[in-house]
């Protein structure tokens, strides 16, 4: 049986964590000794090292909790697991698009600035007209 800090340094997760993802639910209430300290086993373990290599992977907690619930249950078909990994896959190509594009106008405000005095900066200047920004790329937000 491991304790929660033990619990914690093996799966490189903080203490704070770990109790809040019981408070939640995502790790079930763990057996406590006799002076109420909280105590860990393999399948504990398991699941929290699952958790934290799902966040790792960016995973929300929601998404999460429903490849807790379909692990839990093995009779369930495997393409409910890949629906939720191509949801999470779409979320990362959309965030990896906003990247890109944050990326261009951050190069385009550099590339538009002399290097002359702040009082003439185009950098500054385009972030303090937030709305020429936004006209300017589509509803780009940077």
């Amino acid at each position: 049986m491991l304790s929660i800090g033990t619990l914690a340094r093996r799966t490189r997760t903080k203490v704070q964590t770990i109790r809040y993802y019981e408070q939640i639910g995502l790790m079930p209430e763990p057996g406590r000794t006799a002076g109420g300290q909280r105590r860990y086993g393999d399948a504990e373990l398991g699941r929290l090292a699952f958790i934290r290599h799902a966040r790792e992977l960016g995973f929300s907690l929601g998404a999460i909790r429903e490849l807790l619930q379909l692990s839990d249950t093995p009779e369930r078909s495997c393409a409910e697991v890949d629906a939720v990994a191509q949801r999470q896959l779409r979320e990362v190509e959309a965030r990896i698009d906003r990247l890109q594009a944050l990326r261009v106008e951050l190069q385009r405000m550099i590339s538009e600035c002399s290097a002359d005095r702040v009082a003439h900066c185009r950098i500054l200047e385009v972030l303090r007209d937030h709305d020429e920004c936004l006209a300017d790329h589509d509803g780009l937000r940077v």
